[in-house]
């Protein structure tokens, strides 16, 4: 045949299955059993078939593509989260898209060109930061699920924690093991929520030992780099020489605090404590290990998932939170 010319009625004549077990096997894979599904999507390829997905959407009023924003791909907690949300989508029919949107001041362009494109849904790792970007999405139809924070003024949905307690109960970690002069290397929250109550976490934690807790450095918010955690312990131990142990707002910058650490000579732990927040790749294999958060990306992403697809099958249309649980992880480091 002609390329372009393939047709649902051809690849289920080859494959010896009804067009509407083709149509299934694209759109809505859980319907068809698993050996039937691998027998069409084959002969599809042979065929060189593509299904006609504006064809598709103008039938059924979904494009069954589901739009994910995030601010990074560079660490493993974010990476985590969006294989396994890519990972439920995928397994029910949907593809996932995503974009970078790495400042706030794209919110609005981003979220334009993804209402624009008739998304069925959108998932923001993290939160919209603008309220001008929260009010465009009010006013629209598209479901929304923010990530990884929970707070009081819910857009539509979200999946999270509190990043207040996490970082309160990292720092009381520390506390536990007999320090008592702990700073804090983090990155200007610039507003930022998420940083604003880690921040917030930290002091509030120093607060329950009588400590103002103003040991703080923080860098620059576009350098959250292992040279960024090096510069601010220096800056810390300069300013506070008998600080006893340090929280960093990541794992990132807490692995650069340790090479500080080592560049200086002070021993980690028994001089220095350090302790992190992510539990990315890196802090189980960064000598001695780092302790720090388990922050749960995976089961945020099938948690996300699973909230935008009872909403667009119709089980639930009200606004709701769930909460997920995040662990402190004991290594070498406190």
């Amino acid at each position: 045949m002609p390329k372009g010319t393939i047709r649902m009625a051809d690849v289920a004549r080859a494959a010896k299955v009804s067009p509407m077990t083709v149509s299934n096997s694209f759109r809505n894979p859980h319907l068809v059993n698993a050996e039937t599904r691998r027998k069409v999507l084959e002969t599809a390829l042979e065929l060189g078939y593509v299904p006609n997905a504006m064809a598709g959407n103008l039938a059924s009023g979904q494009s069954k593509v589901i739009a994910l924003l995030t601010p990074s791909i560079r660490y493993s907690s974010f990476a985590d989260m969006i294989e396994s949300l890519g990972n439920r989508l995928e397994a029910e029919g949907y593809h996932m898209i995503m974009t970078l949107m790495e400042s706030a001041d794209r919110e609005i362009e981003t979220l334009r060109a993804m209402i624009g494109r008739r998304v069925d849904g959108i998932i923001v790792a993290g939160e919209l930061e603008t309220e001008a970007a929260r009010n465009l999405i009010r006013q629209q139809e598209t479901p929304l699920v923010e990530t990884w924070h929970l707070h009081d003024d819910l857009i539509d949905m979200a999946v999270g924690f509190s990043e207040h307690d996490a970082s309160r109960d990292a720092v009381r970690f520390v506390i536990e093991s007999g320090r008592r002069k702990i700073g804090m290397i983090g990155l200007d929250p610039a507003g930022h929520r998420r940083l604003v109550e880690r921040i917030n976490g930290y002091r509030t934690a120093m607060s329950e030992i009588g400590d103002a807790g103003d040991r703080l450095v923080l860098m620059p918010p576009d350098s959250n780099g292992y040279d960024a955690g090096a510069k601010g312990m220096s800056e810390l131990m300069s300013r506070w020489p008998d600080v006893e142990a340090v929280f960093c707002m990541t794992d990132i910058l807490a692995v650069g605090a340790i090479f500080e650490c080592q560049r200086c000579s002070r021993r980690v732990p028994d001089e220095i404590a350090v302790m992190g927040y992510g539990n990315y790749d890196i802090a189980a294999n960064v000598p001695p290990g780092l302790s720090t958060v388990q922050t749960p990306g995976s089961t945020i992403g099938e948690a996300a998932a699973a909230l935008l697809l009872e909403r667009l099958r119709g089980t639930t249309t009200e606004a709701h939170q769930k909460r997920v649980d995040y662990m402190i992880i004991k290594r070498g480091s406190v």
